[in-house]
């Protein structure tokens, strides 16, 4: 299913890696929303000037929480095996765009997938870079 160009690429980036991120594709001018399950991040995130944050309860069983936002691609960067699996509970349900976890321990793998993501990447340094040109295609904002 192609991504509208309203859709917002949802990202979680609790890890050093993950703010980098979300730091290039701020500057790459693609539309996100950030995603966290804390007062803590969420202040920290606001600081570092996101616009647009969505705090879920991950203490809750199912997916609550419906984002106001239409989401297309997910990327999730894991920083702990329980919240990263939590993060794919909540979130697979609101789009049908694919869902990215970028991963430093080769075991999840499985578990991740099994659980709805449709990439794994494992990387030692967390560096991504590369998705940005293949977010960029998939959505086509590449124009805008």
């Amino acid at each position: 299913m192609k991504a509208m160009q309203s859709d917002l690429l949802l990202i979680a980036a609790p890890t050093k890696a993950g703010e980098n991120f979300m730091k290039q594709i701020r500057l790459a001018g693609f539309p996100y929303v950030a995603l966290t399950n804390n007062k803590m991040e969420k202040r920290k995130l606001e600081g570092q000037g996101v616009k647009k944050i969505i705090q879920v309860d991950t203490s809750l069983p199912g997916s609550p929480h419906i984002p106001d936002y239409p989401i297309g691609s997910i990327i999730l960067f894991e920083e702990s095996l329980t919240l990263c699996c939590r993060y794919i509970q909540i979130c697979r349900s609101w789009t049908s765009g694919p869902m990215y976890v970028i991963t430093q321990s080769v075991n999840p793998r499985l578990i991740y997938k099994g659980l709805g993501a449709d990439y794994v990447i494992y990387s030692k340094n967390g560096d991504v870079k590369f998705l940005l040109s293949s977010l960029l295609q998939t959505n086509k904002l590449g124009s805008v």
